[in-house]
C-alpha cells in the first residue's frame, strides 16, 4: 500500500462517475492522463490548488474560431491557463473565464452555457467539473471510500480510522485466482475497485461480487475451510485485514458486527439460489465440498420439502427435515432440536444425503423457530467458542 504520509486526491471518472485516489506525486504540472479502473475511459487532471473545487470548462458550441472546435476542454487553475492539448491560450477566453470564477456563486449551474466576447468567430462554454478532493494522506482517502461500503455503514469515523490500521491492499489482474475452494479461510477482503466471480466446482460463475463487497468471511467465522473458488474476472484491488484483528473488531464494534451478519445472509442467499435447481432430486456429497451452513441454508432458501442424512466420523450419523424450507426437526446423537442444530453447524467431514419426501406426521409437525435466527445464533456460537478457546490455550503455549 502507498505510504499513509503521502498527500492524495480524490478524483472521479468523468464518464461514469467512479471515485479513486491518485498520488499527488504521480501528477504532472502540465496534467496528466488517467484511466478509470471501472469504464476504462481516459481522461486528463491536473494538480489541484488550495480550494476543494476543480473547475473545468468544455466547448459546447463552436462559430468560426479560429483557435478551438466544439468538444475541446480548458481550465484556469490559480495563475495558470491551460488550454487545449496542443493549442495556444486565447487571452479572450481568459478574461472570461476569470470573470466567471470571481463570479462564480452567480453561475452555480454546469449545465449554463456562457458565450465568449468574440473576435473573429464565438464560441459557448460551460462548466465541467471533474470532483477533485484533497486528503492529506492515504488514511483520509480511505475513510472517505471505506464509510460508503455496506460493512462500515453507520460506525463512526475514529473506529472506521482504527480499522484502516490493520488494512493491507492486493492487486489481482484479470484471471488470478484469489481463493481456491478448499483453502484456508485466514482473511477478510474488502473490494475497492473490479470484480472478482465466484465460481461452483465446474469453473461456472454462480455470482459476481464488486466495489463495496466483502469476501472470506464465512470460512473466518466457522474456521472452515473455503467453500466456492472466486477468480478476478477484471483488474481488482481489495483490502485484506486478518482473521485475528477482524475478530477483535467484531467483539469491539457492534455496529461492525451486525453488518456482517446482514452482509453474510445476503451473500448465502445469492450464491445458494444458483444451487438450488442441484436438490430437485435427491443429492450426495461432502461436507468439505459444502459446508453445513450452506447446506442448510440452500435446502431453506430452496424451499425444499424432504430429509437430510448425515454421515459423520466414527459412523455417527444426524439428520435434518425441512418442509418447505423450515427446519422441523434434527436429531444429532443423544440430542434434538436447537442444541443439534448448532452442533451440526461445526462439523467439517462426513457425507451428506438429501432425500426428497416426509412422513405424514412431519408433514404436520411444527417448525423448530425462524431458520435464519436459528443460523446466526450457531455461527455466533461457533465464534464465540473459538474465541474462548484462543483464550485458553494461548496463555499455556506461552
Amino acid at each position: 500500500m502507498c505510504p499513509y504520509s503521502e498527500r492524495v486526491m480524490d478524483v472521479r471518472c468523468e464518464k461514469c462517475q467512479t471515485a479513486f485516489n491518485i498520488a499527488d506525486s504521480l501528477i504532472k504540472p502540465e496534467g496528466s492522463k488517467v484511466c478509470c479502473s471501472k469504464c476504462r475511459h481516459t481522461f486528463r487532471i491536473y494538480p489541484s490548488e488550495d480550494s476543494e473545487d476543480f473547475p473545468r470548462f468544455k466547448i459546447a458550441e463552436e462559430h468560426q474560431c479560429p483557435l478551438y472546435k466544439s468538444g475541446d476542454e480548458f481550465q484556469l487553475s490559480g495563475k495558470k491557463f491551460l488550454p487545449p492539448p496542443d493549442k495556444p491560450p486565447c487571452l479572450i477566453l481568459v478574461k472570461d473565464v476569470i470573470k466567471l470564477i470571481l463570479h462564480k456563486k452567480e453561475h452555480s449551474d454546469e449545465k449554463t452555457l456562457f458565450k465568449c466576447s468574440g473576435c473573429t468567430g464565438h464560441i459557448r462554454f460551460g462548466y465541467k467539473n471533474i470532483l477533485v478532493k484533497r486528503y492529506e494522506n492515504y488514511k483520509d482517502a480511505l475513510l472517505n471510500l471505506l464509510r460508503r461500503f455496506s460493512i462500515f455503514e453507520r460506525m463512526s469515523e475514529e473506529n472506521i480510522r482504527e480499522i484502516i490500521l490493520h488494512l493491507k491492499l492486493d492487486r489481482f489482474e484479470k484471471g488470478d485466482f484469489v481463493l481456491r475452494k478448499g483453502d484456508f479461510g485466514n482473511n477478510l477482503y474488502i473490494i475497492i475497485s473490479g470484480r472478482i466471480d465466484v465460481l461452483n466446482d465446474d469453473y461456472i460463475r454462480i455470482a459476481s461480487i464488486g466495489k463495496g463487497e466483502i469476501f472470506g468471511e464465512m470460512s473466518l467465522i466457522t474456521g472452515g475451510r473455503v467453500g466456492t473458488t472466486l477468480k478476478a474476472s477484471e483488474q481488482t484491488a481489495a483490502l485484506r485485514i486478518s482473521s485475528d484483528h477482524f475478530r477483535k473488531f467484531l467483539s469491539k464494534f457492534q455496529t461492525l458486527h451486525m453488518n456482517l451478519i446482514r452482509l453474510m445472509v445476503q451473500r448465502m442467499a445469492e450464491i445458494n439460489r444458483a444451487r438450488i435447481e442441484e436438490f430437485s432430486s435427491g443429492i450426495t456429497g461432502r461436507l468439505t465440498e459444502m459446508p453445513p451452513p450452506d447446506l442448510f441454508q440452500t435446502l431453506s432458501i430452496g424451499q425444499k420439502t424432504g430429509v437430510l442424512t448425515l454421515k459423520l466420523p466414527r459412523e455417527t450419523y444426524a439428520s435434518l427435515s425441512f418442509r418447505e424450507g423450515r427446519l422441523i426437526k434434527a436429531v444429532y446423537k443423544n440430542t434434538e432440536g436447537e442444541e443439534a442444530f448448532f452442533e451440526l453447524l461445526k462439523q467439517k467431514e462426513g457425507r451428506f444425503n438429501y432425500v426428497p419426501g416426509l412422513s405424514h406426521e412431519e408433514m404436520n409437525a411444527p417448525e423448530m423457530g425462524e431458520f435464519m435466527g436459528l443460523l446466526i445464533e450457531g455461527l455466533r456460537r461457533i465464534d464465540e467458542e473459538n474465541r474462548r478457546f484462543l483464550r485458553t490455550v494461548i496463555p499455556t503455549l506461552m
